[in-house]
Formats: C-alpha cells, structure tokens, sequence
C-alpha cells in the first residue's frame, strides 16, 4: 500500500508505520511527510493524506467523525450540508455522548457538544459515498440539536420560533414544514428544551 491508495479516510500512525516499515526512524518520516505536504496532521496521531497526493478532496465530515467519537455532524453544519440555510458555518459541529471537546487544524475547527446517550442515536443518518461515508444527523435532529444546545435561546412563544427560524437561520421554510414529526417528537421525549421542541410540533401541524 501507498500513500494514494489510501485516499480521504484519516489515518493513525500505526498506518503509517505499517506503509513505511523499512525506515529506521518513523517519526522522522511522518516529519517529512508533513513538511513536504503529504500528508496533513490533524491530532497527535492523526492525519490525512493530502488531496495533491491522494487525488481525492477531502471531507471534513469524515474527518469530524474520526477526530472524536462516538460522534454525528450537526446542527448548523448539518443545516448547510442539506443546503438548509445559506450561511457559511465557520466550525464543523458535532454531537456527542463525551466530554465537550473542540480541535484545531490546518483544515479549520472542529467542536463536539455532550448530550445523553439515550438522545444521542435519535435520527442519525449515514451519507454513503463512492469510497466512504459518514454520521451525519437528519435535518430534523440537526434543528432539534441546534435548538437544544445553543446556550441561552430561549423561545417562549410560536413567533419567536418563527423569526429564530426564518430570520436568524434564514432557513429552507418550505424544507422546513416537509420536515418528520417523529424525529421532533422523539427529541422532545429524550431531550432538552422539550417546550420549544413542542411547539415547533405545533407549528408545522398549523400549516399541515
């Protein structure tokens, strides 16, 4: 095996070790690697193989699920992937059931949010690609989890919600009322901030 066959998917040093085997010194190796743009480090231990050698773009999806797990990418990240919300995100989100952790890179940041494990597998959907795929949640999840975990938003009444989602987020509305009740419900249940939760419920049934 060699370096372009290892394409996108974020490897550790063991990998590395294993492809470079005749080297005396392998952490001299991944050093020149490094320098000369072959590979790109993203944690200690951690890398990527650069798109110049590997002819394969990167995803940073991919690489949020690899950084720190169990994870799923999310909120308004997840938001911009389904082209939910017009916004550029400048971090890529994601939840899960460990410690909050945040990373950075060459490739940008990256940050994970705790919630209960019993929230946690609600609507998760894997994207499958030609050569990988990736957790990612579901529009739905995406919104609940944003809604959740964003510290002190707090939407009392069906109008404040509707000028949070179509003012703030500037979110896809007609997306939006297409959306699975059962995704909100099951949120509502194993989450935070079931009001709010609730009545986004209640205003998508308004226009059902």
């Amino acid at each position: 095996m060699n370096l372009s066959e290892i394409g996108n998917i974020p490897i550790d040093f063991s990998i590395l070790k294993s492809i470079y085997h005749e080297h005396k010194s392998i952490s001299n190796k991944v050093c020149d690697l490094e320098k000369s743009g072959k590979i790109i480090r993203l944690k200690k231990g951690m890398f990527i193989v650069s798109p110049s050698e590997s002819g394969k773009l990167i995803s940073m999806e991919l690489i949020a699920n690899h950084l720190y797990g169990p994870s799923y990418v999310s909120m308004e990240t997840a938001l911009r992937f389904y082209g939910l919300i017009p916004e550029s995100v400048y971090s890529v989100q994601s939840m899960t059931t460990k410690h909050y952790k945040a990373f950075e890179n060459t490739l940008g940041r990256f940050e994970y949010t705790q919630c209960s494990k019993q929230y946690f597998p609600i609507g998760i959907k894997q994207f499958v690609n030609d050569s990988f795929s990736f957790l990612i949640a579901s529009p739905e999840k995406a919104l609940c989890d944003l809604i959740a975990y964003t510290p002190n938003l707090n939407l009392r009444f069906q109008k404040e919600i509707l000028i949070y989602l179509e003012e703030n987020l500037r979110l896809d509305m007609d997306a939006f009322y297409q959306m699975d009740n059962s995704v909100f419900k099951q949120c509502s249940e194993a989450g935070k901030k079931k009001n709010i939760i609730n009545n986004i419920l209640k205003i998508k049934q308004k226009y059902e």
